[in-house]
């Protein structure tokens, strides 16, 4: 297919406005040379209240170039796939009538392009910087865990069609080669190495990024036969996700509507479940070590279970009266105790700092490898009690999930 990006040239968009004929005029021959990395439009004033930009950039499917459209509002993004000429049409229609302002970064240049409230384009042309080129060097190359080249990377918008890697992608890059770091770690330790099969659960996989990189790690890398399912409760991402591995004929690897406090058990191997808010991190420890899964990694944030049971001892009482403080110990309490009753079934457990995630500014990561030899827990048991003692605290979810008799 065709790079060109067609442009209608008697759209009122740019009649009688030459700086913004010659923005279009520079995106089209980024486009038809391959050399767009990426088009940025904002200041968004159209009839979505909650859309604040679209990013613009190429991805190939089944070998056919197409334009990805992430359309980023305030809680989500939405992403659609247009051919050359279906993306031509829309981008006269959005710009200047919707977005007031858009940035096209190329291979050589930066073009930012500015609209007035009076209609007036402004346009500003320099050279591409040094740093925004993609670093190739040999030595970078041995610290990636994922390959830039591999094409769930381009589909997802982390890479360009050239399998570069996009700016605004940088920290989502290195999330996921961070992410697969600590699997394949985990991976070791467990000796799923040798596994023949294995299924994977990613609960609240939202865009999909890591569920697509564990997929890339199990059945390319490891060349094993993995089952991936990522779990998601906004049905419009399930469907987005599912078409996506659809494109790239991705066997193993399917998405689902639902929570984890409804997932049906099903012999996981590997339990994720990163920014499960509050309780929703105990159900998802307790699914993992009720199914009995190798490898827990949970990534947990809005600790307000234990918050209100916790009782101020009197020497703390000064530092514990400040909130800030407060809810700190709160988390504090609440993954150790986590950490504590995964070490008291079987696990052996790490609390650790992780790369933050895109929805929240905390960066915790209990990672919990399942013993292969039976461990006495009375004295982690005890340990949990004298905790709880201490705080005051009446109730613990995962705790009560755990004595709980299994359903069905």
């Amino acid at each position: 297919m065709s790079a060109s990006l067609t442009l209608t040239s008697d759209t009122t968009a740019g009649a009688g406005n030459p700086q913004l004929q010659r923005f279009f005029s520079l995106t089209k021959q980024a486009m038809a040379d391959k050399s767009l990395q990426r088009l940025l439009l904002t200041k968004y004033q159209g009839p979505k209240d909650e859309l604040q930009r679209l990013l613009i950039s190429p991805v190939e499917i089944k070998s056919e170039l197409r334009w990805r459209f992430v359309w980023q509002y305030q809680t989500n993004h939405q992403t659609e796939n247009y051919p050359a000429d279906e993306a031509g049409r829309l981008l006269t229609e959005l710009l200047p009538a919707h977005f007031k302002a858009g940035q096209l970064s190329t291979e050589t240049s930066e073009v930012q392009l500015t609209i007035s409230k009076k209609g007036k384009a402004l346009l500003n042309v320099k050279k591409a910087i040094a740093s925004q080129k993609p670093d190739i060097s040999h030595n970078r190359q041995k610290q990636r865990f994922v390959e830039q080249s591999r094409p769930f990377l381009s589909a997802l918008g982390v890479t360009d069609t050239h399998g570069q890697l996009i700016p605004a992608m940088t920290n989502k890059w290195k999330q996921i080669n961070k992410f697969i770091e600590i699997l394949q770690g985990a991976v070791k330790d467990t000796g799923l190495l040798q596994a023949t099969q294995l299924h994977v659960a990613d609960f609240g996989s939202g865009k999909a990024y890591l569920t697509f990189a564990m997929h890339d790690y199990f059945c390319h890398t490891l060349n094993l036969q993995a089952q991936i399912t990522g779990v998601e409760l906004r049905q419009n991402l399930v469907d987005l996700c599912n078409e996506t591995a659809s494109a790239l004929n991705l066997t193993g690897l399917r998405f689902e509507q639902g929570d984890v406090k409804h997932f049906k058990t099903r012999g996981i191997n590997v339990m994720v479940a990163l920014h499960a808010c509050d309780i929703a991190t105990d159900y998802a420890i307790n699914m993992g070590i009720r199914t009995g899964a190798e490898i827990i990694m949970c990534s947990p944030c809005c600790h307000k279970e234990i918050r209100p049971q916790i009782r101020l001892p009197e020497v703390m009482a000064p530092m514990l009266v400040h909130g800030i403080h407060l809810g700190q110990e709160a988390e504090m309490v609440t993954d150790s105790l986590r950490a504590l009753l995964l070490e008291a079934h079987g696990y052996q457990t790490k609390v650790f700092e992780f790369i933050s995630l895109e929805h929240t500014s905390k960066n915790k990561m209990i990672l919990a490898t399942r013993r292969k030899k039976v461990h006495d827990n009375s004295a982690v048991l005890q340990q949990i009690d004298a905790i709880k003692q201490f705080y005051g605290i009446k109730q613990q979810c995962l705790e009560q999930l755990l004595l709980a008799k299994p359903q069905g």
